[in-house]
């Protein structure tokens, strides 16, 4: 199949290397240059995200935000004006889910289908396609796509109609916010009493605490590696989806509201482009005492 991805950043790149390696023709477009070894792998690079539209049937996208979807579909050299009838996009960026149902419908306008696929599993499930993808859109378009999504990802769900996948993308982010939240009390607390912080995670592994954040971040805290795999200021734009949507709703997000306020500390010590596993130097700063590794 001839596929287009544009967005090759830190998560777009790993899954544009898992479609070639899938053996379909990929053809590419970011903002700033593509990787070479998308390129030395059999990838096609395009001038724009017009040219990659024009030359694929299926159109990924994966960039950061609403605003940066809207311009790489409707802007200048966008995807629409590259579209035919019959063509298929797919935005599996973390957006909007109200901003997602205006995309779609005017994707379909110019004959074509679309779907919101974000996915959540961070940099080291899109090098291992073992994302979770959650996808928004008509079943029949998600069957046609779904070979392509198993070549990125293992839980793939259609969850509902256009906009429901970033919904649930939303919901997921809460869950994973609050999750590092609990995780940095935790081992801030166990250090702060002395314990061995590494330690103690090994030991909340093997029981009912144990989790994903506490494996994979938990791990960061304590070795203090915030290198990004996921920066706090798109956990920010994620949260302050949830929080919009939540007044709108008029539900009340109380824990949310608390793990943004820790996220903006960190923003404020000059760390948004920190791992979100770092929400954990917030309360150290609270606390005045920081995890430290276990000899």
């Amino acid at each position: 199949m001839k596929i287009g991805f544009i967005g090759l950043g830190i998560m777009g790149c790993p899954m544009a290397a898992n479609l070639i390696a899938g053996g379909h023709e990929v053809h590419l477009h970011t903002r700033s240059a593509i990787p070479p070894a998308l390129l030395e792998q059999g990838g096609m690079a395009c001038a724009s995200s017009r040219e990659v539209a024009q030359r694929s049937e299926v159109v990924f996208l994966m960039v950061p935000d609403t605003p940066h979807v809207e311009s790489v579909l409707f802007g200048a050299d966008g995807i629409a004006q590259g579209l035919a009838a019959g063509k298929t996009v797919v935005d599996m960026s973390s957006i909007s889910p109200l901003a997602t149902k205006d995309f779609a419908s005017r994707i379909n306008q110019l004959g074509c289908d679309y779907l919101d696929a974000p996915v959540s599993g961070g940099e080291v499930g899109a090098r291992n396609a073992t994302l979770s993808i959650m996808v928004g859109g008509p079943e029949a378009v998600f069957q046609r796509v779904r070979p392509l999504f198993e070549l990125m990802g293992k839980n793939i769900t259609l969850v509902g109609a256009n906009g429901d996948g970033q919904t649930a993308k939303v919901a997921n982010q809460i869950i994973v916010a609050l999750n590092i939240e609990a995780a940095a009390e935790a081992l801030l607390f166990a250090a702060r009493a002395g314990a061995d912080p590494a330690r103690v995670r090994q030991a909340l592994m093997g029981g009912f605490a144990s989790s994903k954040v506490l494996e994979v971040h938990g791990e960061r805290m304590v070795k203090r590696t915030f290198e990004p795999g996921f920066r706090i200021e798109l956990h920010q734009k994620d949260l302050n989806l949830a929080l919009s949507s939540a007044r709108e709703l008029g539900v009340s997000l109380p824990n949310t509201a608390m793990a943004q306020q820790l996220f903006n500390a960190c923003a404020a010590q000059g760390g948004k482009g920190w791992d979100h596993s770092a929400m954990v130097k917030s309360l150290e700063k609270l606390a005045n005492f920081e995890i430290r590794q276990g000899e």
